[in-house]
């Protein structure tokens, strides 16, 4: 078996990071929305603060994929958390 560096990994690791980082936001998006319908406007203002930090991380590890490469193509699989 053949072993792959470290900056491989990182070009395999990072879209997935960024993948479940975006979903993450997503979801944090719509509780915001519920709390805010159910009367926690402090709770949906801090919600929004996290997704709002997501954003710069997603962000963040965008430009870090993009400064070693991008992606390494054909990475081939997928998985849910």
């Amino acid at each position: 078996m053949m072993s792959i560096s470290d900056l491989e990994k990182l070009r395999i690791l990072l879209p997935h990071w960024i993948e479940h980082n975006h979903s993450h936001a997503a979801e944090f998006g719509k509780w915001s929305e519920v709390a805010e319908k159910d009367g926690l406007p402090e709770v949906a203002q801090l919600i929004n603060q996290a997704v709002s930090n997501l954003k710069e991380a997603g962000a963040a590890l965008t430009e870090a994929l993009d400064r070693i490469g991008g992606p390494v193509s054909g990475d081939g699989h997928h998985h849910h958390h």
